[in-house]
């Protein structure tokens, strides 16, 4: 490269730093939008950040490749189509979408055409499982598309008839309303309550109502608070989680867009609460094109001093709230993982202890909650304790808000008590000649018919939300094997069992397929499972084996045996 264009790169790289800092987390903002300008991240524009940054350019290399919307080696095209490869889109036909994609434009996935208009490539869940097959072509979303809405698709690009400045959010589809989704209480009014509480008294009330965390953990949310609180640090930080990246997963997609006031309120509730002055919503790469949208909503907020400096005449609290992207990462929806993307890191999970309530965001205590919980945070201060345990079970307290895709009548956004039937839930929407339901997503169980008297509740069948259903057609086989593609892709290869063991269960599923497996080499595959289980790092690991497993014990004479279909 020319000497003008170095100095062209450290130009830029130095107004970037003006927008999102100059320290070590600035990161991931940065290649972000230097990405934006040169369609990927050239060696010289990353060893620059790096001397920029004060940090070796292996380390900026190390990041980029973690991050699968990172491009280090080429450059993207005009258009970069990403299809959907998760399960409810395979289940609503993305097979014949991503071929007539590759008909019309003459190359496979993971190329680029000739002329440098297009970039054909899967991605795990976009969010759109109720709509599948769903496609996101920069940061537009499609919903539905089939084999001739492809080809149009590809036409209205060649006619530059799609602009990347205009994303737009495909409406949600809710079928059930309930006591969250419906509450009926208007914007800020949480707070302001709130803010004539004593924080020890927001802490109590949350404990009170028996929430727990909605992303599938369950851990008990006024504890989280209450030790990030009493936590000793003259910094303290409040993180979204809206990194929903499990497949079969959408309700967050509907929260951000329609209950934003009540999500920043229970944030802002939440900083108050633990004395926090900075908060950072962690927003899914996939969902780039509702940034636009919350950054308005955040500037709203400003204008009205429910953000920024003394919020709502209070001058003992300050809070303000930044929205950092990913950059294509599931590992990231791992509370510790978020935390060293959030610093400028490969999304690699930390030991515990210590916690992020203790030492968290740059080592300051941190809470870490999902959408969903701090929605519920905000309503509970709002309507109480007492109102929020009509609904429920004993150790379930409240009501959950569910993701239902697959092989039914009626896909889309639920709101049920905990407590329901997998029976009941199947009733609701019609999926009852189902053979079998995978409960919370890839990393949950799949079970069979012989279970659905079970109930959906922490104590029983915990889930963060995702339900897909599959009929009486459906290859159980080819469903775990969708989903350990996805483990196998989504792991971050820190740690041997999960970086090694998955591709060892994947060799299983294709032995499977092509019926050359034993009952005993299966019985080893499912102990090499049950150690991954046990001895991964982080929650990806230890759930990864939970579909395979689910599905080897319901579904064993279905996958066994099998005479392979002649080439």
């Amino acid at each position: 490269m020319q000497v003008i264009e170095r100095e062209k790169i450290i130009g830029q790289i130095e107004d970037l730093k003006k927008k999102h800092g100059i320290d070590r987390s600035a990161l991931l903002p940065i290649l972000q939008d230097l990405q934006k300008i040169y369609g990927f991240l050239p060696n010289i524009v990353m060893q620059e950040v790096a001397h920029s940054i004060g940090i070796h350019p292996v380390e900026v290399e190390g990041v980029a490749s973690f991050y699968s919307f990172f491009r280090t080696k080429e450059k993207q095209g005009k258009y970069v189509i990403r299809l959907c490869q998760t399960i409810s889109c395979d289940l609503a036909g993305k097979q014949n979408v991503a071929r007539q994609f590759e008909n019309e434009l003459g190359i496979k996935f993971g190329e680029t055409t000739r002329d440098g208009m297009f970039t054909l490539e899967y991605t795990n869940c976009l969010g759109m499982c109720d709509q599948g097959p769903a496609v996101m072509i920069n940061d537009r979303l499609f919903a539905r598309v089939d084999a001739e809405r492809a080809s149009q698709i590809i036409a209205d690009c060649r006619r530059d008839f799609l602009k990347s400045d205009f994303p737009e959010v495909v409406p949600s589809d809710i079928k059930k309303a309930g006591p969250i989704l419906d509450n009926g209480i208007k914007p800020v009014e949480s707070l302001k309550k709130a803010l004539k509480m004593s924080r020890s008294d927001i802490i109590a009330t949350i404990r009170e109502s028996g929430l727990k965390g909605r992303g599938g953990a369950g851990f008990p949310t006024a504890i989280k608070w209450q030790l990030a609180g009493a936590a000793k640090g003259a910094k303290k930080y409040v993180v979204c989680n809206a990194d929903e990246g499990e497949p079969g997963t959408f309700k967050d997609r509907m929260l951000l867009y329609e209950k934003t006031d009540l999500l920043l309120d229970g944030m802002t509730i939440g900083a108050y609460a633990i004395g926090a002055k900075k908060g950072f919503i962690y927003l899914r790469g996939e969902y780039l094109y509702m940034r636009k949208y919350l950054e308005k909503s955040l500037s709203k907020r400003r204008s009205q001093n429910l953000l920024g400096e003394k919020i709502l005449g209070n001058k003992d609290f300050s809070f303000d709230i930044e929205i950092r992207m990913g950059s294509g990462a599931y590992v990231c929806g791992e509370e510790t993982a978020l935390i060293e993307s959030l610093e400028g890191y490969r999304g690699e999970p930390r030991n515990r202890p210590p916690f992020p309530v203790d030492t968290g965001f740059q080592g300051n205590p941190t809470i870490v909650n999902n959408v969903e919980t701090f929605i519920d945070a905000a309503l509970i201060i709002s309507k109480g304790a007492v109102w929020f345990n009509e609904y429920g079970t004993e150790k379930s307290k409240g009501t959950k808000i569910f993701s239902i895709s697959g092989d039914c009548r009626q896909p889309g956004i639920y709101e049920f008590p905990f407590g329901l039937t997998v029976t009941e839930l199947l009733q609701e929407v019609g999926g009852e000649d189902a053979k079998a339901v995978q409960i919370g997503g890839a990393s949950g169980h799949c079970i069979a018919v012989k279970d659905f008297h079970r109930t959906i509740a922490y104590e029983d069948l915990g889930s963060g939300g995702s339900i897909i259903i599959f009929g009486p057609e459906t290859d159980m086989l080819q469903v775990a094997k969708n989903f350990l593609e996805f483990f196998v892709e989504e792991s971050c290869g820190q740690c041997t069992p999960c970086r090694d063991g998955n591709p060892k269960l994947l060799e299983g599923i294709e032995l499977l397929e092509k019926g050359r497996c034993s009952v005993t080499y299966l019985n080893e595959l499912k102990k090499l499972g049950e150690t991954i289980q046990i001895a991964s790092k982080c929650g990806l690991g230890q759930s990864s084996p939970n579909a395979f497993l689910s599905i080897i014990d319901n579904f064993k004479s279905e996958i066994l045996g099998r005479v392979p279909e002649a080439d």
